[in-house]
């Protein structure tokens, strides 16, 4: 199993970054795919998560509108679409699987998890 992050990088305040989540090694449309996100000295975030093969969503409420999850499922990769970034955006950013399918934003669901990435937001 591997779920391989990239599109991570510096980004000035108010930009855009896509982050991909590269999956292999279980049934892709058998389970959801999560974003997390852990900034130094806090805990980690649910961020978005979705279900390929429904293309259902759920979003952590505050970033609903910045932020979108989508997928490409002939590619078993899963999008994260961050605009207008704020400097509270930087973090280690990972994603994960949890089987189901069904929509989660709890860390304890997930089964698979990647590396991480790291996103930094300059003011």
């Amino acid at each position: 199993v591997q779920l391989v992050e990239s599109g991570g990088g510096l980004v000035q305040a108010g930009g855009s970054l896509r982050l991909s989540c590269v999956t292999s090694g279980f049934p892709f449309d058998r389970y959801a795919i999560g974003w997390f996100r852990q900034a130094p000295g806090k805990d980690r975030e649910g961020v978005a998560c979705i279900v390929p093969n429904d293309g259902t969503t759920e979003y952590t409420e505050s970033l609903k509108g910045r932020f979108t999850i989508s997928s490409d499922n002939a590619k078993n990769t899963v999008y994260l679409q961050m605009d207008n970034l704020r400097s509270e955006d930087t973090a280690v950013y990972s994603c994960a699987a949890s089987p189901g399918p069904l929509v989660t934003l709890a860390a304890s669901d997930h089964d698979y998890w990647g590396q991480g990435i790291q996103v930094t937001v300059s003011s």
